[in-house]
């Protein structure tokens, strides 16, 4: 597979060719999925519960992220790294500045932040300085204390239209892509179609354009033996780990994953 780029990412979304995501913490596993065609591979602070046993993501410091990019990107064939900013990492500017600086040169090739319509200001800086960002939106785990638990938002009128308004002004601001998770079906389409920048989707529907879970969570491991309504356990019917994550491609690039059981009413 050629290397992936941001332009890569703008053709797929003109096409109208489904982009695809997992998450990845090491060099092994960055090996066998971008090997797979997996386009992005996302550093998420999800290593936070899924490798350090933790019940949320805050735990997770920017030295952490730092050495699992630098694994990812040893193992890497083509993709392109996504890592996760984590928790209170962008506190200042100045702050932003350098721990986004501190990823970029552990490998990542795009950071991504979690919040609302005040990142615009550090996106703005971030972009003028030669970094590219995702902007997360919808249900951001660090601030899963404040939504009172792990959500489905944007299911009323008010807060959907909040978001999609977010998600322009971001866009505006020169994020180059915006990770969406748990909303409505209905809202991730009309979130896609009124962005020009790729939209990636986890629990948001069939219609954005692409996908992301956990890869362990699509590999049937779960620390608490529950499983989100939004995820597929893709070993099912495969005897290796590299069939998985070429079917998940498969899936993907077809529109045969998500289906509707994996979606959200509004």
């Amino acid at each position: 597979m050629p290397d992936v780029t941001l332009t890569t990412l703008q053709g797929l979304k003109r096409k109208g060719e489904k982009i695809t995501m997992l998450t990845c913490y090491d060099a092994t596993f960055a090996k066998t999925a971008s090997e797979a065609g997996v386009e992005i591979l996302l550093i998420g602070d999800s290593l936070g519960m899924v490798l350090q046993g933790h019940d949320s993501t805050l735990p997770v410091t920017v030295d952490e992220m730092a050495y699992h990019t630098a694994c990812v990107k040893r193992g890497n064939r083509g993709a392109l790294i996504l890592a996760d900013l984590p928790f209170m990492a962008n506190a200042t500017p100045e702050q932003t500045l350098n721990n986004c600086a501190t990823l970029m040169r552990a490998g990542a090739h795009m950071i991504k932040l979690e919040g609302a319509g005040w990142l615009a200001e550090a996106i703005g800086q971030l972009a003028d300085r030669g970094v590219p960002v995702c902007a997360h939106l919808g249900l951001t785990p660090q601030a899963v204390n404040l939504l009172g638990g792990y959500k489905v938002q944007g299911r009323e009128e008010a807060a959907a239209n909040r978001l999609i308004e977010d998600a322009k002004a971001l866009e505006r601001a020169g994020a180059a892509m915006i990770l969406v998770e748990c909303i409505p079906t209905e809202l991730g389409a009309h979130l896609t179609s009124e962005l020009g920048i790729p939209v990636i989707g986890i629990g948001a529907g069939p219609h954005t354009d692409g996908q992301v879970l956990v890869m362990h969570d699509m590999l049937g491991l779960s620390l608490s033996g529950r499983t989100a309504k939004f995820v597929k356990n893709f070993m099912n019917g495969h005897t290796s780990i590299s069939a998985a994550f070429a079917a998940y491609v498969r899936e993907v690039k077809s529109g045969e994953f998500p289906a509707a059981e994996h979606g959200f009413a509004a």
